[in-house]
């Protein structure tokens, strides 16, 4: 069971790296096209500003792609930052899924295999079964029965800190997607600052009233930051709290099944009188 996570875990990782190289791939090669573009249509907007100048007309105003526009907004720093969040929240996300999958935490298999052997009192084989099971329950189960010889009461106690272990790892793993979430508004809302100062030091440094296009500069940064900061966050937040509230399903289940499957050695350890 731990190879089949482990696995998994490696193969989300290697699509997620595979992913942010594809893209960045992607990314650099429709940069690189725009940049060839864009160097032409300037070239031809210069030609057609020495023909306007020649015969007094207007010229034709220079456009941008909007990929260009957004790669300019971002620069380097943030457009780097932001993919390697969202690929890390992808990667986080396909990791915790297959964790947090019923097979992994609750499995029918050993419910039913761990209560047939005690129901025909075959406690080794029980015990055997469940510590070569490494699942959240297999874990809670072969922690109780291994302690079952000091008591009931220390069972149960040892059963309950094996399951906060457990549950702790698990909440641990989703902490990064929440950490995700908190954070890339905050690199969205840095670029927001940024942006801000920017167009406010053209304000500052210019003699005369500034073009808006030499604003806008700053403010494409300000905006674009904020939008992609956003735009990682909320699908973040979202994914966090569902697979959390998963997680929390799946462990109150394995404490129901674990009490209830323990239950029979409730005498065990009680004086008579």
């Amino acid at each position: 069971m731990r190879h089949r996570i482990l696995l998994g875990w490696l193969g989300a990782s290697v699509c997620s790296l595979l992913l942010l190289f594809v893209a960045l791939s992607v990314f650099s090669s429709v940069t690189l096209v725009d940049a060839t573009v864009a160097e032409a249509q300037d070239d031809a907007a210069d030609d057609l500003e020495e023909s306007a100048d020649e015969g007094g007309g207007a010229a034709a105003p220079r456009q941008k792609s909007r990929l260009r526009w957004m790669y300019d907004s971002l620069g380097i720093f943030y457009s780097v930052v932001f993919l390697g969040m969202s690929f890390t929240l992808v990667a986080l996300f396909v990791m915790n899924l297959l964790t947090a999958r019923r097979e992994n935490v609750v499995p029918v298999a050993l419910v039913e295999g761990f209560e047939g052997h005690l129901n025909e009192k075959r406690y080794q084989e029980a015990y055997e079964m469940a510590k070569n099971d490494e699942s959240f329950l297999g874990h809670v189960l072969s922690s109780g029965l291994a302690k079952l010889s000091a008591g009931y009461d220390q069972a149960i106690e040892a059963m309950q800190e094996v399951g906060e272990e457990e549950n702790m790892k698990l909440e641990h793993r989703l902490s990064y997607m929440a950490l995700i979430g908190t954070v890339s508004p905050m690199v969205g809302l840095l670029g927001t600052v940024q942006g801000m100062i920017a167009s406010f030091s053209v304000i500052a440094n210019s003699p005369t009233t500034p073009k808006p296009s030499e604003l806008a500069a700053g403010i494409s940064t300000a905006l674009f930051t904020t939008l992609v900061g956003l735009f990682i966050a909320i699908p973040a937040i979202a994914a966090y709290n569902i697979l959390r509230n998963r997680v929390a399903r799946l462990v109150l289940e394995v404490g129901i099944l674990s009490e209830g499957l323990m239950n029979r050695f409730s005498k065990v350890g009680t004086k008579k009188s």
